[in-house]
């Protein structure tokens, strides 16, 4: 689905990460990269969209732009060394909300969804949703389809829980995330083939069952 000039120009990228390089490069870059990234993420949403018929978004409002936010970083390169797209009905910068997430670099990509960046208020939301519903939620991150997909729940812990949440963390301490997220990594050869879109349609599949129970907190 992606060609090999794909990961070439993302290698050189990555030797030659300033503007004067990119923009020497730019025909190579909207040729081999972002025109075919484009295609893979509309082929994705369509089939998306066949189970999900209220995602409305095109590709376009998926992909994450290659150029960097480097106002609050030390890293100044002013590039990013892949390509990513978030689909969700909620648009692409819904990271709070559980979406589906990949990205494709030099050396391969990854596959994530949950609930990367929550706000006080949607923390809040999710665990109580899990507090409440601990035992559906434990069976969805333990059924077999998403552990060997994805292994586990990840995300940042914090120290103290509100006191709301403290007895129910002695069964569930997954409460003391403040983030509920998973990921998986996928190797090159995966995009290369032509069976590219039914690999992440199944990482897609594997993971629906949880992202739907996230989703509740919101609803």
């Amino acid at each position: 689905m992606l060609s090999k000039e794909f990961f070439s120009f993302f290698t050189r990228l990555e030797k030659n990460n300033n503007k004067e390089w990119f923009d020497l490069h730019r025909s190579e870059y909207e040729q081999n990269v972002k025109e075919p990234f484009r295609h893979l993420v509309q082929m994705v949403i369509e089939r998306i969209r066949k189970i999900e018929p209220d995602l409305q978004m095109e590709a376009k409002d998926a992909i994450f732009r290659i150029n960097r936010d480097v106002r609050f970083s030390t890293d100044k390169s002013p590039y990013k060394a892949h390509m990513g797209a978030h689909i969700s009905r909620f648009g692409r910068k819904a990271i709070g909300r559980p979406g589906f997430y990949f990205e494709v670099g030099a050396k391969g990509g990854g596959v994530a969804g949950g609930c990367y960046d929550l706000d006080k208020e949607s923390l809040l939301l999710v665990r109580d949703l899990i507090k409440h519903e601990s035992k559906e939620f434990t069976k969805l991150i333990n059924a077999k389809s998403f552990v060997t997909t994805y292994g586990e729940i990840r995300g940042q812990k914090n120290k103290v829980l509100p006191p709301e949440f403290r007895a129910a963390s002695e069964q569930s301490p997954i409460l003391y995330n403040k983030q509920f997220y998973w990921w998986t990594d996928i190797p090159v050869k995966t995009f290369l083939t032509s069976s590219c879109i039914d690999v992440l349609m199944s990482y897609h599949k594997a993971a629906k069952p949880l992202s739907d129970f996230l989703q509740k907190a919101f609803e």
